[in-house]
């Protein structure tokens, strides 16, 4: 049984919860909230969820805060067994939006997918068995101020909220018990370069040369459109100098799939 909004007279097998946030920042700040829920409760089917930032379909800031977001669920897959994006498409001739912000753009000849589509394509054909733990330290981070709470009927007025300091980067990690592959997801959304050091334990060997696949902006803004419908897309890279305990570059505004093949 999926319930969807909490009850009281059973526990139901699945929560369906539905998280629409308004801006990159915003998403970004809820990316660990699954961290600390219960695992005695009920499992969660995230039913409805977007950045919803830019028109008619997202741009790569909110692909930069849907992909935080996945680490969040990805990490704790335990716990959130389903989830699905919404809206999924869009008419984008003049008047055909009826809500923003939708993940592929068509109209009556063509279709383009937006930054956040292959955000999403790259976390689903990616992804291993096993949740790794990972630790992180030194992660740089921002001040946000989150907006005004909405108001609602029957409740006193809400105050402003004080501002937060939000992560810069994320990441999470699985493994694949089967080929031993373990893919580290990482997102930078600084304007900077991210140099990140990664140390792995508990592996008997790691092969020196794996893969990256690259979704990467020049500025949070860019998008894809009808007229361009790859400017923003993954790229695939050999990547070389990996073992237990080396550094990689990770660019900025971008997100980044970096397996290793291991033993």
């Amino acid at each position: 049984m999926i319930a969807t909004t909490r009850v009281t007279t059973r526990t139901p097998d699945v929560i369906d919860e539905h998280y629409y946030r308004r801006s990159e920042d915003e998403m970004a700040a809820h990316s660990h909230d699954y961290d600390t829920r219960s695992r005695t409760g009920p499992k969660v089917f995230v039913g409805e969820w977007a950045t919803r930032v830019g028109e008619p379909t997202p741009n790569m800031s909110a692909a930069l805060g849907d992909a935080a977001w996945m680490t969040g669920m990805e990490r704790n897959s335990d716990l959130v067994i389903m989830s699905a994006y919404a809206p999924l498409f869009v008419n984008v001739n003049p008047g055909g939006m009826q809500w923003k912000t939708d993940l592929i753009g068509y109209n009556t000849l063509s279709v383009y997918g937006s930054p956040s589509y292959w955000a999403q394509q790259m976390f689903s054909r990616n992804h291993g068995n096993e949740v790794l733990s990972l630790e992180a330290k030194g992660i740089p981070d921002k001040t946000w101020q989150p907006p005004m709470p909405r108001p609602r009927p029957g409740v006193p007025s809400p105050q402003l909220p004080g501002p937060q300091q939000v992560p810069l980067l994320f990441a999470d990690a699985t493994r694949d018990t089967t080929t031993g592959n373990i893919y580290i997801k990482v997102v930078n959304r600084s304007a900077n370069a991210q140099p990140v050091h990664l140390t792995l334990t508990g592996l008997k060997s790691i092969e020196p040369v794996g893969q990256t696949i690259t979704l990467a902006a020049n500025s949070p803004d860019e998008t894809n459109s009808i007229t361009e419908p790859n400017k923003i897309a993954p790229v695939t890279a050999k990547a070389e100098g990996l073992g237990a305990d080396f550094t990689r570059s990770f660019p900025p505004y971008s997100i980044t799939v970096l397996t290793l093949k291991t033993k």
